[in-house]
């Protein structure tokens, strides 16, 4: 299971890996700073959904 699905693994201020929304067929990684953790649940299939420092959304993949 990839670290990215689970809620306890990341914190504010991380540096990870998210996929965009419009990204989720290319597969392309965005990199940056968590500023904001939007999923509620503990876990989610295709990661946790963040706001990264720069204001980009997606789920992450990586914790690097």
């Amino acid at each position: 299971m990839n670290e990215g699905n689970k809620r306890s693994n990341i914190q504010i201020g991380n540096q990870v890996k998210i996929v965009q929304k419009q990204d989720q067929q290319s597969g392309k990684l965005t990199e940056g700073i968590v500023g904001k953790i939007l999923t509620n649940s503990q876990n989610h299939p295709h990661g946790i959904k963040v706001m990264l420092e720069d204001g980009t959304v997606g789920r992450v993949k990586e914790i690097l």
